[in-house]
C-alpha cells in the first residue's frame, strides 16, 4: 500500500509517528501547502522515516492532488486537513481511482429561515451525492474515521453487534479534564474545526422524526467520565456520528454532547457576538496605508492562538471520546458506556504528540491496516459502522493502546 497523506500539522505528524511504527504499508508521502512543515514531520521520524517522503501541495488544488496521486503511486488518500478542503480532496482521490479516507466530512449549512429546527445541507450531504459514481468506480470512500466521528462509530456498530438486542439510544459523549499552562484560553484541537461544530445548529436524530436541529449547547447534562476525568457538563454540538449512526445502526434516537465548559462556552458566544467566527473576507486597512485587504475573521482568530500541535509540553491531564448506549438485551434494559481515554503525559512521552491530536490519528491508520489487510473493504461511501467493529478495536489494543467498557 502507498499512501498519500494531506496534512503535516498536528493530526497529521501524529500520524506519521503511528504509522512509521508499523509495516502495513510500502511509503507514505507526507504532503502540506507548507512543504518545510512536510519535511520536519519526516525529519523527526529519524531511521524510521525510510518509507516516507515531504512533498507540497495546495489541498484545494483538485487537478494537483489528482496528479499527485498518479505520480506517487498512490492507493489511498488520507485527508488530515481540515474541513474546508474535504469536497476537492475527496472528488481528486475519485478522479485519480484511489480509495479515501478522511477524520471529518463536508461542510454543513443552516437552513436559511429555521436554523434551530430545520436541517439545511448537513455534514457530509455533499459527499454522499457522489456515492453512485464511487460503487461504479469500485472505490472506497471511507468517511469520519477519527476519534470522533470515528472509534465513536465502531463503538456504535460493536454496541449493535454483541451488547444489544434493541437499542433506545446512542449517545457519542466527549469529555477531559486538560489544562494548558500559561494560557486562559488555548483549545487543543483546531480553533478553526471548534467554531465550524461548537456554533452550526447541532443535529439530533429521532427514528419517527428524522433529523432536525436545536440551538447550539442546548440541553446541557452531567456526565461522569471513567479513569480519574469525574463529572463535566456537556452540551448538544454539531457533529458526524449523529449524520453517520443512523444509515447503518438501528437505533431510535442518536445524539452528540461536547463537554466544553462554561468559559469555553462563552468565549465561542462572544466570538460569535463580534463576527469573529465568520469565515467570509473582510477589508481591513493595509498596515502601509495603501488601501485594504480582505481577511477571513476566523483565520485571523486562529492565528492568533497557539497552535494546538505544540501545546503537549504545556498540557495536562486526559481527555475521553466515547459512546453511551442504552437499550435492551435479552429481554432487560441495559446501559454501558464504551470509551477510550488517552493521558497527555503518556502520548507526549511514548510519541511526542498532545493526547486530542494522538487520540484523532490513531485511527485512520488502524483502518489503514485493515484496508490494506483485506479486513476492511467495500466500495462507495461508508462510514465506520458500517464495517465490522471487532477487528478495529482488537487492532487498536495491539497498537498499545486499549479501550473500555462500563456498565452504566
Amino acid at each position: 500500500m502507498r499512501v498519500l497523506l494531506v496534512g503535516a500539522g498536528g493530526v497529521g505528524t501524529a500520524i506519521t509517528r503511528i504509522a512509521a511504527r508499523r509495516p502495513f504499508f510500502d511509503h507514505m508521502v507526507v504532503a502540506d501547502y507548507d512543504l518545510s512543515r512536510a519535511e520536519a514531520a519526516v525529519e523527526a521520524l529519524g531511521e524510521a522515516g525510510s518509507r516516507f517522503s515531504a512533498v507540497r501541495i495546495d489541498a484545494g488544488d483538485e487537478p494537483a492532488v489528482s496528479a499527485l496521486l498518479n505520480q506517487q503511486r498512490c492507493d489511498v488518500l488520507l485527508n488530515a486537513t481540515d474541513p474546508r478542503f474535504v469536497m476537492p480532496l475527496f472528488q481528486a482521490a475519485l478522479a485519480a481511482g484511489a480509495h479515501y479516507l478522511d477524520m471529518a466530512m463536508s461542510l454543513s449549512r443552516p437552513h436559511p429561515e429555521r436554523p434551530y429546527d430545520l436541517c439545511g445541507v448537513k455534514l457530509g450531504d455533499a459527499q454522499f451525492e457522489r456515492a453512485a459514481d464511487w460503487e461504479k468506480a469500485g472505490a472506497l470512500a471511507l468517511v469520519g474515521i477519527g476519534v470522533e466521528p470515528g472509534l465513536s462509530d465502531v463503538f456504535a456498530r460493536y454496541a449493535a453487534d454483541e451488547l444489544f438486542d434493541e437499542i433506545e439510544e446512542i449517545g457519542i459523549r466527549d469529555g477531559a479534564n486538560l489544562t494548558v499552562d500559561g494560557y486562559d484560553f488555548a483549545p487543543s484541537f483546531s480553533i478553526w474545526t471548534t467554531i465550524e461544530e461548537c456554533l452550526n445548529p447541532p443535529v439530533v436524530y429521532e427514528a419517527d422524526r428524522g433529523w432536525f436541529t436545536t440551538a447550539p449547547f442546548s440541553e446541557p447534562e452531567v456526565f461522569d467520565f471513567p479513569e480519574g476525568i469525574g463529572p463535566v457538563e456537556c452540551v448538544n454540538v454539531e457533529h458526524e456520528e449523529v449524520l453517520l449512526v443512523p444509515r447503518w445502526v438501528d437505533a431510535r434516537r442518536v445524539t452528540f454532547k461536547y463537554g466544553l465548559g462554561e468559559d469555553f462556552i462563552r468565549t465561542l458566544q462572544t466570538l460569535h457576538l463580534l463576527g469573529l467566527d465568520r469565515t467570509e473576507p473582510v477589508p481591513v486597512p493595509a498596515a502601509d496605508g495603501s488601501g485594504t485587504v480582505r481577511v477571513s475573521p476566523r483565520d485571523v482568530v486562529a492565528a492568533c492562538l497557539p497552535d494546538p500541535a505544540t501545546l503537549g509540553e504545556r498540557m495536562h491531564g486526559k481527555t475521553c471520546a466515547g459512546t453511551w448506549v442504552k437499550g435492551t438485551k435479552d429481554g432487560s434494559p441495559r446501559e454501558v458506556y464504551l470509551y477510550h481515554v488517552v493521558d497527555n503525559q503518556w502520548s507526549m512521552a511514548e510519541y511526542g504528540c498532545q493526547a486530542v491530536v494522538w487520540q484523532t490519528a490513531i485511527n485512520p491508520v488502524v483502518a489503514l491496516e485493515l484496508i490494506a489487510a483485506g479486513t476492511w473493504s467495500g466500495s462507495g461511501i461508508l462510514g465506520p459502522e458500517a464495517l465490522p467493529a471487532r477487528p478495529f478495536l482488537d487492532l487498536l489494543t495491539e497498537y498499545g493502546s486499549p479501550w473500555g467498557l462500563r456498565e452504566q
